[in-house]
């Protein structure tokens, strides 16, 4: 039995749903399996600098394009306008990261010691990259890009709720030259998503999701002996040890916060905040958060907020707002839904967060903040490290060093001093724990899906 509904844009601002796309069918599934197949055998033994100049247009054009596909995600999950743009141009980015730096990335590397010994990068074949809504461009670009580099062909099944922004990224390869059966989107169901991870001809699966999705994607993968690479939740610590300007610090929390209305992976979801700031950094997010309203169409004020992606993605940060505050929890600001079927949430602040309630351990994928008080480096550290969440982190002080002996004890796959995160086509982005496995961007990212092939002549 297929999942219902099927692909479809739904306006989060108001529930209308205005566009409707089909499921795959099976045997476009088993076509797709076929085509992606028979193109790798070609596409392999192109020249890498032939496959770059490929890629590099597809940066080009995210970038000619970028308006338009801004509009397109802005309607299917709530973006707002600017941040959708510039989604855009970091796919430029990444891709034009890939063509410049991937052919050296993947060349020949000598062993120390053996003249006659190298370590050579080799495409494994058609991979499946299984995608989430909340960054429809970037999540595909920074799957994508390498593997195209390395010689690998690319299935794309993206999220039920971005039909047409993934048309738009096909539509982006073909126009660049992209050779048919190199880069397939598909509209496949999650039945469809199993059988095509257990079909023999499919090397490998990239998934960026929730936890359910990732532990349903390396199941089968597992028991198909598979390589799998997942990007999963984040709980992110987001440490406060000193500063001197409050106003300033929380001015930069709160827009950590707020980016893609806190609908991101590793957003700064857990703020935990030294006891002699704690009180005037809860005062000034409450103050900025107070001061925003719901963004109307062709509004771009830094002070409105957009709409979740969905009235049930709304309700269930509600429900976790709510347990939280029938616990004891202090809700000091927002956290409320409107009436109807949008998906405006009123940003929130929520302290006193105790160990009984989901807030302390789920993920608020929304724009929620929560504050913790601690009084020492070493409560600080354990408390950011109670969650079985492992993505990113920050501390911040005016002591560097300080900062940086903290930030050295998180329990992450990506740690950060005195900025909310290291980002760019050249970072690696990934986590440890139940974030994940494995990761994207950077020198690291070409390495997943590769056969990292010792090669030997004896003398």
């Amino acid at each position: 039995m297929t999942q219902t509904p099927p692909y479809q844009v739904t306006d989060p601002a108001t529930g209308e749903v205005t566009e409707t796309f089909s499921f795959a069918t099976d045997a476009e599934v088993a076509e797709a399996l076929a085509a992606a197949t028979e193109a790798f055998a070609a596409w392999r033994l192109r020249p890498v600098a032939e496959r770059s100049a490929i890629v590099k247009r597809i940066a080009e054009l995210f970038t000619e394009r970028a308006a338009d596909l801004a509009a397109l995600i802005s309607k299917e999950m709530g973006k707002r306008p600017a941040q959708a743009v510039g989604e855009a141009e970091f796919c430029t980015d990444i891709f034009n990261y890939y063509a410049d730096s991937g052919p050296g990335l993947i060349a020949d590397k000598p062993l120390p010691g053996h003249d006659t010994a190298r370590v050579e990068y080799r495409p494994v074949g058609p991979v499946l990259g299984v995608m989430p809504w909340n960054y429809p461009y970037y999540q595909v670009a920074r799957f994508a890009a390498p593997n195209l580099i390395v010689g690998n062909t690319v299935i794309l099944k993206h999220a039920e709720n971005c039909p047409t922004s993934a048309l738009a990224i096909a539509q982006i390869m073909k126009d660049a030259g992209v050779p048919d059966g190199v880069y397939i989107n598909l509209f496949a169901t999650h039945e469809q998503v199993a059988a095509a991870i257990a079909d023999p001809r499919l090397r490998g699966v990239s998934l960026t999701g929730s936890e359910r999705a990732g532990t349903a994607v390396a199941e089968t993968a597992g028991r198909n002996l598979k390589k799998v690479v997942l990007e999963l939740g984040g709980s992110d610590p987001y440490i406060i040890l000193d500063t001197g300007d409050v106003e300033d610090a929380a001015k930069t929390a709160w827009v950590t916060r707020m980016e893609n209305v806190g609908q991101a992976c590793n957003s700064n979801k857990r703020m935990i905040v030294m006891d002699d700031i704690y009180d005037d950094f809860v005062a000034a997010l409450v103050k900025r958060a107070t001061a925003m309203s719901p963004r109307q169409p062709g509004d771009d004020s830094p002070r409105s907020y957009s709409p979740m992606v969905s009235r049930k993605a709304a309700e269930n940060l509600l429900a976790q707002v709510q347990d939280a505050v029938s616990k004891g929890a202090t809700l000091h600001v927002g956290g409320t839904l409107d009436d109807g079927k949008g998906a405006y949430f009123a940003p929130a602040v929520l302290t006193g967060v105790t160990p009984e309630m989901r807030a302390y351990r789920e993920e608020l994928f929304g724009p929620v903040a929560v504050v913790y008080k601690v009084s020492t480096d070493d409560e600080a550290v354990q408390l950011a490290n109670v969650v079985d969440f492992g993505l990113g982190g920050a501390v911040w002080s005016t002591d560097e060093e300080r900062a940086i002996k903290v930030a050295e004890q998180l329990e992450v796959g990506m740690a950060n001093v005195n900025t909310p995160a290291g980002e760019g086509a050249d970072l690696p982005f990934g986590g440890t724990k139940r974030s994940g496995f494995g990761r994207e961007l950077g020198p690291l990212g070409i390495d997943e899906f590769v056969n990292k092939r010792l090669f030997y002549v004896e003398k």
